[in-house]
């Protein structure tokens, strides 16, 4: 959950449409270029533009092609207040260190996407009063820089204040209302289950509110990960729970899932190889997914030693490897460069035979399993009465169809 952002990194209202105004965000005086194809701002892999020593954008653009970065974090100010700030000490409004790296940017060619949040730090969706003035703050720093594209990184301490991730999620919505085009992605917490109760609760809270992003993407890494092979098992794991919250079917929720990953070492000491990033790209790209990222260009580079004391820095990867490897998946994945292999289909399970009928009457406890409208179900602990499926949070878990 990029604790490591939470240790390392430091650094007049608009009035929204209450009356109807829309703000274009092609409409600005920042100089902003046309946007770039949303591929692009599904690729950007995050930047700190004021910390952890950040590197040359131009630099990683022309070595690699990269075109579009993710600035990250926009939050609210340290001594309180509903106003954007970077890194909850540098207001957005007075703002020219980052315009002039945003200008740097676009004078390539390239542009920016502006993450919110993040896991350090008072975020607007607990300092506003709600989610017009959530949406307000944000919509200054659209507005400033003129963007296309932004980012709600909802996690740790935030996404478990339910009244804040409702301010969050309803600013996206008027943003998304009022920027036509903007590309809006929702980047939170990764378990091996995809996501764990709160990164439900969030999903929930979209579908409660009538939100769809371009993309929900997961963080599959301080959890328990070990390698490309648990990222992608989480990533099918999550895609089952667009499916089952929204109604999507299986194409139409990878079409709107991403990866957000960490490259090199995790701060939980999980260790993620360029041979890593190959295999999730491969997934990403064959299951035509939306999104596919990391965190950071600052940690692109090689630690002296390589292997940094095992420690993990907000400047380097803890591995080995040439300056900026990991941006180049970035650059084939809004290339869309096909897998360097044919996946094998995942095959349709064959329902199992069904367990004995669930009875309104008899009293189950842990790890009894009945069957119940088609469907296998095992107790997760005593119930009586209580009907299987009833309830997402309810006593029986679904073990499929039979």
């Amino acid at each position: 959950m990029r604790r490591l952002r939470a240790c390392l990194g430091a650094a007049a209202a608009v009035t929204l449409a209450a009356a109807g105004t829309t703000a274009l965000v092609s409409s600005n005086a920042s100089g902003a270029t046309s946007a770039l194809s949303n591929r692009w701002y599904a690729a950007a892999p995050y930047l700190m533009p004021l910390d952890n020593d950040p590197p040359d954008p131009a630099a990683i653009m022309d070595a690699t092609g990269l075109k579009a970065l993710q600035l990250a974090f926009v939050l609210a100010p340290n001594g309180g207040g509903c106003s954007p700030t970077w890194g909850g000490t540098a207001p957005v409004p007075s703002d020219t260190a980052v315009q002039s790296l945003i200008n740097t940017i676009r004078a390539k060619g390239g542009d920016v996407s502006v993450s919110i949040g993040g896991y350090g730090g008072t975020k607007l969706g607990q300092a506003c009063a709600d989610a017009a003035s959530t949406a307000a703050a944000y919509q200054q720093v659209i507005t400033k820089y003129g963007l296309h594209a932004i980012d709600f990184d909802l996690e740790e301490p935030e996404y478990e204040n339910s009244a804040a991730i409702r301010n969050e999620i309803g600013a996206a919505k008027i943003l998304q209302q009022n920027n036509p085009g903007l590309y809006v992605s929702v980047t939170t917490a990764g378990t091996a289950e995809g996501t764990g109760w709160f990164g439900k609760q969030m999903l929930l809270e979209a579908k409660s509110q009538g939100f769809t992003p371009n993309n929900f993407s997961i963080m599959p890494f301080d959890g328990g990960f070990n390698g490309a092979a648990s990222q992608t098992s989480a990533l099918a794991n999550f895609n089952s729970i667009l499916q089952s919250t929204f109604g999507w079917d299986q194409a139409t929720a990878y079409a709107h899932e991403g990866f957000s990953g960490m490259n090199g070492r995790s701060d939980t000491g999980e260790y993620f190889t360029q041979a890593d990033f190959q295999t999730v790209l491969d997934y990403a790209t064959s299951h035509n997914m939306d999104r596919f990222t990391f965190w950071s260009l600052n940690r692109d580079r090689q630690c002296t030693p390589p292997d940094n004391g095992g420690r993990t820095s907000g400047t380097c990867s803890s591995v080995t490897q040439n300056s900026w490897d990991f941006a180049k998946y970035s650059v084939q994945f809004a290339g869309v460069t096909p897998p360097t292999t044919t996946p094998t289909p995942t095959p349709t399970p064959t329902p199992t035979s069904c367990k004995p009928a669930w009875s309104s009457t008899a009293v189950y406890t842990q790890g009894n399993e009945v069957s119940y409208n088609q469907h296998n179900w095992k107790a997760k602990w005593w119930t009586q009465n209580e009907v299987p499926g009833a309830s997402e949070w309810g006593p029986w878990q679904d073990e499929g169809a039979c």
